[in-house]
């Protein structure tokens, strides 16, 4: 049976496996896309994230037709679980929608391991962001991707810029995995953190604190006020120890609170000045080059694994390969070069 079966009625879940089946008319998603029409916008990253050989096609006839946006923000956010980052990014998002911005959030969330279904539900999170007429959120499921980004977050990305949206946030599942993912889609890097949790450094990765340009402390009001000062003391001593991720800009610790609201512009205003000295200066054209080449070779590794796991000279030999391996026959490393020297040969 259809997960999707255990969620709808029988006639709303056959409607969905004949949309999915039906062919789709390009041409009109393109002009309803560029129109900003938000279901139109939702079909589209449907159609990216789709596993079937001629929705591929359509996806990439889609995609070579949008315009790379130079104009737009792409803010990474990623913090531990119960930093707050979804009240974070809804305060965050109305505040940017009040400077009139139009705000797309792409929360990636955990994936189920048995049915690759997403686990949170950030819609349900942001009650008041969703609301907005200049605001697209899309959850969606990490899959077995490392550091929790959706493997056509960067496609995404493009197909909402392209409806208008200017203001992009991308969160992810949380420190842990490799967030460097998020680095390489993203202009501006943002780590949540909370004081009072124990060891203030201790509770942050090295990794994750080179990366961040702007590390902000949630949840800093009511009794919490001091211990948020003190652990922005703290970090701001710690990052005094790390070189300057650029030439011209520093990064920097701040404190707010998203349940209160407090907070919110100061954070905001540091980014949107980042953002006007890092075009001034040519960071900002730079790093976007680095993006595209960055999804290039992402896309290559995916294409080949893709490739490499539906070679039928691969499947056939698959199942006495890993037989092997269980028993103990060959090691990994032979396993490998077996299955490889099949792929070649095909």
């Amino acid at each position: 049976m259809d997960a999707t079966s255990d969620f709808l009625s029988s006639d709303a879940a056959q409607r969905i496996k004949d949309l999915r089946k039906s062919k789709i008319d390009v041409q009109q998603l393109q002009t309803d896309l560029r129109s900003g029409d938000r279901a139109a916008l939702s079909r589209c990253i449907t159609l990216i994230e789709s596993s079937l050989p001629e929705h591929k096609l359509e996806a990439a006839q889609l995609l070579n037709t949008l315009e790379a946006k130079q104009n737009t923000v792409r803010l990474g956010i990623t913090g531990v679980p119960g930093v707050g980052k979804s009240t974070f990014i809804e305060a965050f998002g109305l505040y940017a929608i009040s400077k009139g911005y139009k705000v797309a959030v792409l929360a990636v969330d955990p994936s189920s391991q048995l049915t690759r279904g997403s686990i949170l539900g950030d819609k349900t999170r942001m009650e008041e962001l969703v609301k907005s007429e200049s605001a697209f959120i899309r959850p969606s499921a990490s899959g077995t991707t490392l550091g929790g980004v959706a493997a056509s977050t960067r496609e995404i990305i493009a197909l909402c810029e392209a409806a208008g949206y200017n203001f992009i946030i991308i969160e992810t599942v949380g420190v842990g995995q490799s967030e460097t993912t998020v680095a390489d889609l993203t202009d501006f890097f943002l780590l949540l953190h909370l004081a009072g949790a124990g060891d203030e450094l201790q509770g942050i990765k090295r990794g994750i604190m080179e990366m961040a340009d702007l590390i902000v402390i949630n949840k800093a009001d009511g009794a919490n006020v001091k211990p948020a000062k003190r652990a922005q003391a703290q970090l701001r001593s710690a990052l005094s120890l790390f070189p300057p991720k650029t030439s011209f800009y520093e990064s920097k610790v701040l404190t707010a609170s998203a349940l209160e609201h407090s907070g919110i512009s100061d954070v905001f205003d540091e980014i949107t000045t980042y953002f006007e000295q890092a075009k001034e200066n040519g960071h900002f054209e730079g790093h976007r080059k680095k993006q595209v080449l960055k999804a290039f070779q992402s896309m290559i590794e995916q294409a080949l694994l893709f490739d490499f796991n539906n070679n039928p000279n691969v499947k056939a030999k698959w199942e006495t390969v890993v037989v092997d391996l269980e028993t103990g026959k060959i090691t990994p490393r032979t396993a490998v070069q077996q299955l490889l020297e099949l792929y070649r040969n095909a």
